[in-house]
């Protein structure tokens, strides 16, 4: 098997997104869709990066400001920003950020390990670094940013 086969046999599609001026990434298979703002109905004793619900269709979906979540300073939602729709295990969850930016399609090759100076915390979500058209892009594990535990409070 040649090598351009075998990469687009192990190829992946990733859904690239910013928040403030850097780059993050999600497996596509994990977003069910893209959708514009809409002010969320806040939840008593959520956690503080879960900006409360919204009624999807019949379903209340919690909404996530990834800002937040990333350790980051929080966000104004405005009418620019998007609602990316993902199955984290067995739930559905909007995660807030400003804006869809790519979709990327990338091997192996393409993925460099998270930097040693990340603290553990980070390592834990951060599943490495895509050094792609000079952008640093950080692909995120969903299932280790919302453990079963903490998307059952939201």
């Amino acid at each position: 098997m040649t090598n351009a086969v075998k990469n687009l046999t192990h190829g992946r599609e990733l859904i690239a997104f910013r928040i403030g001026d850097q780059e993050f990434c999600v497996n596509i298979m994990s977003v069910r869709e893209i959708r514009g703002w809409t002010p969320a109905t806040p939840m008593p004793h959520a956690p503080s990066y879960v900006l409360g619900v919204i009624n999807l269709r019949g379903v209340v979906l919690p909404i996530v400001d990834m800002s937040l979540r990333l350790g980051m300073k929080p966000v104004e939602p405005t009418v620019r920003h998007v609602i990316i729709v993902a199955q984290v295990g067995p739930k559905v969850v909007g995660l807030l950020v400003e804006a869809v930016s790519d979709i990327l399609t990338v091997t192996d090759e393409n993925m460099q390990p998270t930097p040693d100076v990340a603290n553990e915390a980070t390592k834990a979500y951060a599943r490495g670094i895509l050094a792609i058209e000079r952008r640093m892009i950080c692909l995120l594990e969903l299932e280790s940013l919302f453990p079963h535990t903490e998307s059952e409070a939201a």
